[in-house]
């Protein structure tokens, strides 16, 4: 018998909140899906509150022209998304629309109310079945595997089924399309009857960890310098980089996606400038994967609302991409997930907690932003899955706090919950330092390193006094400091200047690899422990060592391991 389904009428809109009056509220639950009927339209929504007979809603679309009295539909599921083997390369919206259908279907002007399925279900893949008839599984098995680009996009047992259950029959290899029948699984209890497919819809608010949590114990090599030798992110772990505009905290994600250690990325565009939007998604095809060397985009997964749509769409986007990479995670792939930006996604929750009337926090954002944050960046973690493989999702989030300053609410609760913190520095970035990371702001408390702790607490040493030196001089002049001063403030200068920085122009220096990071760094503290360098004066100090920067920068872009290269590293070491 088909469970009747719950309307309700249209009270109240207030923007993106609409109230909805229910004869029957026992029937619904907060995070359920409803759609606002409105002639032919039928407009998404997601029930965030229930007070007596009404629904709060917050509407995922334009609420213009909806008129008091109209139809809304229940029904009875959460905001879900369609994960399967074809996400690889796409682009989505918060809702999972796949943005270039709709774009082929109705144009540049995206309609309220149109939707797409968002893998295309026509499309055959090749299946090749891991398990057999007779098998028990559970949720998160293998029962096959199906070729989608570059990875085996494992076919898993739904994630919400739960029990465990006995594979009555499943196809033999061959091409399939999402709506194929798989399997067919066999409660072993109840003996309820399960079809698998290729595809399946999961929740995106809820999250998914089937397996045992580790501890990360592996580095997520950047190929950034600063990062990798100064303030690591592990594999599994969680990082944030605010900064104020035009830091450069986009094209330090933008590095970061091409070049770190992972298998697949996922970009969470929650809220970002339109215009930051549309420069992403078409750079991340024509960037090449020095994996590959075929295009970034056959490994990412761009999820977009841009800072002009609807706000309740931007929290939408941010799960989605969790519930991406969780996906991949339980592959037993290394995932990178960039939300750019938090900021963005914690505004749109002050509006929605403003017009929900909610008792306001500093600066009216809601009391609730900590939880958030932390159930947000709490989806991050390193996964024993039960096959004994090893999956990680790492999750990073730019920041834009208002003004520039780290104290302000959604900074602060972002770093209760992150381990790392890559601060952009405003000072740095008109200096034209880039990447504009902080080394005396900044900080990692993860313990996996690609360098000996040693060598990176005595290259901090020296930046922080090179720092307070530079201070010095700003106040009382150059002839007020020692000479010995003045060489730790130089050497602090060189190594800012040739190992923290990099130049994203330069094809061999725009990514560094690890054993060439140690070469390098050997060579800076070459430098730095060397204590009598016979300067007559301080103008043949900085002569000096303004004339090894630049021997420096050049050793730079020298490709690794050659002829040149190695002879300019005996040059440095034999001074």
């Amino acid at each position: 018998m088909t469970k009747k389904m719950t309307t309700g009428t249209v009270v109240t809109i207030d923007g993106s909140l609409v109230q909805v009056e229910v004869s029957d509220s026992a029937s619904i639950a907060k995070g359920e899906i409803a759609y606002i009927v409105h002639g032919d339209e039928r407009i998404q929504s997601e029930i965030i509150k229930i007070r007596g007979q009404i629904a709060f809603m917050q509407v995922f679309e334009e609420t213009d022209g909806l008129s008091l009295g109209e139809t809304v539909e229940f029904t009875g599921k959460q905001l879900t998304l369609e994960l399967g083997p074809g996400l690889l390369g796409s682009v989505i919206d918060g809702l999972g629309n796949p943005l270039n259908l709709l774009f082929e279907q109705y144009g540049y002007q995206l309609l309220r109310g149109k939707t797409a399925r968002t893998i295309d279900g026509a499309k055959k893949w090749p299946f090749k079945a891991t398990a057999k008839a007779g098998e028990k599984v559970a949720a998160g098995d293998t029962v096959g595997v199906a070729r989608e680009g570059i990875i085996d996009h494992k076919i898993m047992v739904p994630y919400t089924l739960a029990g465990e259950y006995k594979i009555a029959n499943i196809v033999g290899n061959g091409d399939y399309n999402l709506d194929d029948d798989i399997a067919t699984l066999e409660d072993v209890k109840s003996g309820r009857k399960e079809i698998i497919r290729l595809s399946f819809l999961q929740p995106v608010k809820v999250p998914v960890k089937i397996g045992r949590q580790v501890m990360p114990k592996e580095s997520m090599v950047t190929k950034m310098r600063i990062i990798d030798t100064l303030f690591p992110v592990a594999k599994g772990s969680s990082f944030c980089i605010p900064g104020p505009f035009g830091a450069g905290k986009t094209v330090t994600q933008q590095a970061m996606a091409k070049f770190s250690s992972v298998d697949v990325v996922v970009v969470a565009a929650c809220g970002e400038r339109a215009g930051e939007v549309v420069e992403t998604i078409k750079e991340f095809p024509e960037l090449q994967d020095p994996k590959t060397g075929r295009s970034l985009m056959e490994r990412t997964v761009i999820i977009c609302n841009t800072s002009s749509m609807p706000v309740a769409a931007r929290e939408s986007s941010v799960y989605t991409a969790v519930a991406v990479g969780e996906h991949y995670r339980q592959m037993g792939l290394d995932v990178l997930l960039l939300a750019d930006s938090t900021s963005r996604w914690a505004q749109a929750l002050r509006e929605l907690s403003g017009r929900l009337e909610e008792i306001p926090g500093e600066e009216a954002f809601p009391a609730y932003l900590d939880t958030r944050l932390a159930g947000f960046y709490g989806r991050a973690g390193a996964l024993k899955l039960k096959d004994g493989n090893m999956g990680t999702l790492t999750i990073g989030g730019t920041v834009s706090p208002a003004g520039g300053s780290f104290d302000e609410p959604v900074t602060q609760g972002t770093l209760s919950v992150v381990p790392t913190f890559l601060g952009l520095s405003r000072a740095r970035g008109d200096a034209r330092r880039f990447p504009a990371i902080d080394p005396l702001d900044s900080y990692s408390k993860v313990n996996v390193t690609v360098h000996p702790a040693q060598t990176i607490q005595k290259l901090l040493a020296t930046l922080r006094r090179s720092a307070e030196i530079k201070e010095m001089i700003a106040v009382t002049g150059l002839d007020a400091v020692s000479m010995d001063d003045y060489v730790i403030y130089l050497q602090g200068e060189f190594a800012d200047r040739v190992y923290l920085q990099q130049n994203a122009f330069d094809d061999v220096d725009a990514a560094c690899p690890v054993e060439r990071q140690k070469e390098a760094l050997d060579v800076v503290l070459h430098y730095l422990d060397k204590k009598d360098y016979g300067f007559e004066d301080k103008k043949a100090a900085n002569s000096f060592f303004r004339r090894l920067m630049g021997e420096f920068v050049t050793w730079n872009s020298q490709a690794f391991n050659s002829a040149e290269y190695k002879t300019t590293k005996a040059k440095f070491l034999a001074a």
